[in-house]
């Protein structure tokens, strides 16, 4: 089945990887939630601009993902607007490196709440209406730190370990309804929310920040290179293809080999 026409609600996505799985999609046929980020003006013009380029509909929702209220407002929004959902992808996420005795207790409250909270009021939101139509692809960026750890990062591996630990529950509660849920698991991608943590991570290290890329975030990927925002949005659209219609509690890892060793 094509995807010709569906509706897909995408958090995080007014740039990065998230942008990447917008175009990705759009490209298919997809019509888009934009959510996110950046100046007003900006967005407008970025949501126009993939409208024409792709011949689909684009609109932007500003929803907090602080705001399970404001989540469930976006889905609704959304399937009052396009008529469905047919497609929710849980990228929005933040990071913060510190030491577990100086981690800010704010700081862990809002990488919980936008790296894992967030998903679950969005599912809770966008699953009555897939099962009512048969049909719904849920994925969620999660990331090598879904299987594995690095110090001073204790919220986000907490964060993504909940996130695939989500996933596969839902998975099993919605496997008869025709709607798969999976994560996708990419390595460090060079996005501007990998590059924000190279000041924290060069003062919590004691490091430059040409030893932090190459001795931290690429230092445990055998590939050594970064993983593209392209290549994580290449995986997303498969998923949501009849392809991978009996992938499901799946997490999917676009790694370079880091978690092989």
């Amino acid at each position: 089945m094509s995807l010709q026409s569906r509706n897909a609600v995408i958090t995080g996505s007014t740039s990065g990887i998230g942008l990447a799985m917008a175009r990705a999609l759009a490209k298919e046929g997809v019509n888009i939630t934009l959510n996110g980020l950046g100046d007003a003006g900006e967005i407008a013009r970025l949501t126009e601009a993939m409208a024409k380029e792709f011949g689909v509909k684009v609109r932007y929702s500003p929803a907090n993902m602080l705001d399970g209220a404001a989540i469930a407002t976006m889905i609704h929004e959304a399937e009052a607007a396009f008529g469905s959902v047919d497609i929710l992808i849980n990228n929005a996420g933040i990071q913060h490196v510190a030491p577990i005795e100086n981690f800010p207790v704010a700081e862990w409250e809002k990488v919980i709440g936008i790296n894992l909270n967030a998903a679950f009021h969005a599912m809770r939101a966008v699953i009555p209406g897939m099962k009512a139509r048969g049909w719904g692809r849920i994925i969620s960026t999660a990331s090598a730190h879904s299987l594995t750890a690095s110090a001073f990062k204790s919220a986000y591996v907490a964060a993504k370990h909940g996130l695939t630990g989500l996933s596969k529950a839902v998975a099993l509660e919605v496997a008869t309804h025709g709607i798969t849920v999976n994560c996708i698991s990419p390595a460090y991608v060079w996005t501007p929310l990998v590059e924000a943590q190279i000041p924290d991570t060069m003062a919590a290290r004691n490091m430059t920040r040409e030893q932090v890329i190459n001795e931290v975030m690429l230092e445990r990927q055998p590939t050594k290179q970064f993983v593209t925002p392209e290549q994580v949005a290449a995986s997303a659209v498969f998923l949501c293809s009849d392809a991978a219609c009996q992938m499901t509690g799946s997490n999917l890892v676009i790694d370079g080999g880091w978690t092989a060793q």
